[in-house]
């Protein structure tokens, strides 16, 4: 076989890696042994390649005979011929092949002249005149081979660029010295800090919700996925004679629409990992033009609850997107009910007794029933459905391997629950192996995006509706969002719940989309963060300080200032200006003047930090302390201490002051925030939940993730103050309170007592990078 290979024109390396392949060094050596019986046992490198590269990139061998008759008889002869004739077989999996209409797609017969392509070079060139005797060698000649290409578009490459080199170097003249050096870099312009923000955070939804990059990242050919009704030409999707009927029937009905949805299971909140399956789904219809459905998986009642519908479409509607329809895999039980009946008439289906425990993991013995009459099971299997088994008593199972070795799944299995949606209807309910794809095949999904732990049952998927003859729908695969430092599975969730660790499903340490909103985590932000996480194939797991960097980007541009003082120490300015209150103006966004201002009251008790006053200052501090003034912002005043009272411990409880026009004196080293005639509010500081970045691995948390929570992960600050401007606010309103971070209303505010959640500080701390 080496001797075979290297007599094609391969090196002995690329025979020998050829080798080290069995399916590959297979087709080839059929390939080349049919052209041998045709042209004899000398064959030409030119020859050899269009058979190496016809036998690699072929996905169904059944054509390989057919494409080697036509090199043999020089009737393909360039690698774009080839590529041609490789996609018109890929694009037609039915037999037999129109012949005409292969040859027409694939320039057979078609001979281009070296005029012709001398002509096509001499437009090429024409057109390009000036440029190149501008530019010379420095031009991009890939731009002159690409327009011959286009119009010639059966000649071959390497004719054309011998044309291209011939007739520049007629028109140029050999290269000088200064053709040879290289071309200097063109820098590009330096965008201003604030064009750059703008774009971190640039919106293209009705609902502002999805960034450009992402809509980038799924438009179109980006993905390389299939076209609708051209699911065939995907890798390892399996074609039946009717196929291609079905595809016809499938794009008479959705008119070529892409169509996704978005599955979930109704026994849990949603969390940020299906944040990027949301954005997947509803991103990848909406970027081209598609719909995508909101398909609720309710096949498990014991574990569903109304609550869990109403918060996932709750969610889903908050993230930005509105499903094209809510439907549910109940809508489809009498259906699903009828396939099964087909699939056990069609002998792929059987009635089973084994227990759960006898068919669990990879190597279960087998069946005992897998070969029993049909009409027996479809007695049994009515039987399952008037109640007639107890619950593990008999499944009923699907005769197919999965990928990852799971023999004959199941499919339905007996519960004597109560649907929420049809009642005492069903004690029999179908599993996610037989529910998924034929809830996709009924509402004619076009792309069937799921996450990567999903590949194992694509070909369960592709099998169940091709042993049924229904539309079969193509699964693509992606990675999931894993975060850093938390846990999202539902059952350690309610543990930490039970435990008191946390207040519930929306407690703000969380990561699941109510706690996020909870916390004051804008949608865009979330969306954004799943865009620059990208569509990977490879599952990602992320550090929180990169959504909390997207977080600032939008509250940036989002949130009006207010100020609001944590840790209140009174002051009282005793030569205030004014025997009643000032009002003062504090733009919303002092970066943008233009989009408004609130005003503030300014009496002559204000309140500031703590820690923005010392009794002594050292050498890198700037605040206020014993002559060291600094100013309020916004008021125009300049504060100096005057007198320090103390209570009988020696704490500071108030300082007295004098204030002055900024303008009329020196400027001073730093302006603090304030309030006057505040509104007393809590304010809840977050910090991680838990302590190491894996808390649910053994090997760095030996104890169990109970065991990691982080004991200063929530301080709650019960006598903070803030200014009047947000009296009105209502839950989930933000603000950046100035000099400390982005803080949100929470539901728990009460008239007369607002309590805020501190959403994200102002700049990330560098111990958490």
């Amino acid at each position: 076989a080496l001797g075979l290979f290297t007599g094609i024109g391969l090196s002995e390396a690329k025979a020998r890696e050829t080798l080290r392949n069995g399916t590959l060094s297979a087709l080839l050596r059929r390939a080349v042994l049919q052209a041998r019986s045709a042209l004899g046992p000398a064959l030409d490198k030119a020859t050899g390649t269009l058979l190496y590269n016809a036998a690699a990139r072929l996905k169904d061998p059944k054509h390989l005979g057919f494409l080697v008759g036509y090199i043999t008889r020089r009737e393909i002869l360039t690698d774009v011929q080839l590529s041609a004739a490789l996609e018109y077989v890929r694009s037609h999996p039915l037999e037999p092949l129109d012949v005409a209409d292969f040859e027409q797609a694939c320039g057979v017969g078609i001979c281009i002249t070296p005029e012709q392509i001398e002509e096509a070079v001499e437009a090429v060139i024409s057109k390009h005149r000036a440029e190149l005797l501008a530019e010379r060698y420095h031009f991009n000649m890939g731009l002159l081979m690409g327009e011959a290409r286009n119009q010639l578009r059966w000649a071959d490459g390497k004719t054309i660029k011998n044309e291209v080199d011939l007739q520049v170097l007629h028109l140029l003249g050999p290269k000088t010295e200064a053709d040879l050096e290289k071309k200097p870099k063109v820098a590009k312009a330096r965008l201003a800090p604030a064009e750059k923000q703008k774009m971190a955070v640039v919106e293209n939804s009705d609902m502002g919700t999805e960034t450009q990059s992402l809509l980038e990242q799924l438009r179109g050919e980006a993905l390389k996925f299939h076209k609708p009704g051209e699911n065939y030409k995907t890798e390892g999707y399996v074609v039946t004679p009717n196929t291609m009927a079905l595809l016809k029937q499938h794009l008479a009905i959705t008119g070529g629409q892409v169509r996704t949805r978005f599955p979930p299971e109704p026994n849990g909140i949603l969390h940020i990992g299906h944040a990027k399956a949301i954005n997947f789904n509803f991103g990848y219809a909406k970027a081209n033009g598609g719909v995508c459905f909101l398909r609720y998986d309710d096949t498990n009642p014991e574990k569903e609850e109304e609550k869990y519908f109403t918060a996932i479409q709750e969610m889903v509607e908050w993230l930005g997107y509105q499903p094209y329809a809510v439907t549910h895999a109940s809508d489809y039980f009498d259906q699903l009910y009828a396939w099964a009946l087909e699939l056990i008439r069609r002998g792929q289906a059987y009635v089973c007794h084994q227990k759960v425990e006898e068919i669990k993991g990879h190597n279960p013995p087998p069946s005992p029933w897998r070969e029993r009459p049909v009409e027996e099971s479809l007695l049994l299997f009515e039987d399952m459905r008037k109640g007639k088994f107890g619950e593990g008593e008999a499944t009923l199972r699907m005769k197919l391997v999965m990928e990852d070795g799971k023999m004959d799944p199941v499919a339905y299995r007996v519960k004597f629950t109560p649907h929420h949606r049809t009642g005492d209807k069903w004690c029999i309910y179908p599993t996610y192996d037989y529910t998924h794809c034929l809830c996709d095949s009924i509402e004619h999904i076009t792309h069937s995006l799921c996450t990567k732990e999903f590949q194992a049952r694509r070909s369960s998927y592709f099998w169940l509706c091709n042993a049924l003859d229904v539309y079969c729908p193509v699964q693509w695969e992606y990675g999931r969002l894993n975060l850093l430092y938390t846990v999202v599975s539902k059952r350690k969730i309610i543990r930490l719940v039970e435990t008191g660790a946390v207040r519930d499903w929306d407690d703000p340490r969380l990561f699941t989309l109510t706690a996020l909103r909870r916390r004051g985590f804008p949608p865009e932000a979330i969306n954004n963060f799943c865009a620059r996480v990208g569509v990977t194939v490879a599952q990602a797991t992320m550090e929180p300080h990169l959504l909390e960097a997207c977080v600032r980007e939008v509250l940036n541009e989002q949130a009006p200032r207010a100020m609001a003082v944590l840790e209140p120490l009174k002051v009282t300015i005793t030569n205030f200006p004014a025997p009643k209150a000032l009002e003062v103006l504090v733009p919303n966004f002092p970066v943008d003047e233009s989009r408004g201002f609130h005003k503030v009251p300014f009496y002559q008790t204000v309140y500031i930090e703590e820690t923005d006053f010392r009794e002594e200052a050292d050498k890198g501090y700037k605040r206020l302390a014993p002559g060291q003034p600094v100013g309020l912002r916004h008021t125009g005043y300049i504060i100096t201490v005057q007198n320090v009272i103390k209570d009988i411990s020696g704490r500071v409880i108030e300082l007295e002051v004098t204030c002055t026009k900024s303008d009329v004196v020196e400027k001073p080293r730093a302006f603090i925030h304030w309030v006057s005639v505040p509104l007393a509010c809590e304010v809840r500081l977050y910090e991680r939940l838990f302590l190491h970045k894996n808390p649910e691995d053994p090997s760095e948390v030996p104890g169990g993730f109970l065991s990691d929570l982080n004991p200063d992960s929530l301080r709650v600050v019960h006598n903070a103050l803030v200014d009047r401007s947000v009296h009105s606010a209502r839950p989930f309103d933000k603000f950046q309170f100035e000099r400390l971070g982005y803080f949100s209303v929470d539901p728990d505010s009460e008239e007369g007592k607002m309590v805020f959640n501190r959403t994200v500080t102002l700049k990330e701390d560098p111990g958490k990078a």
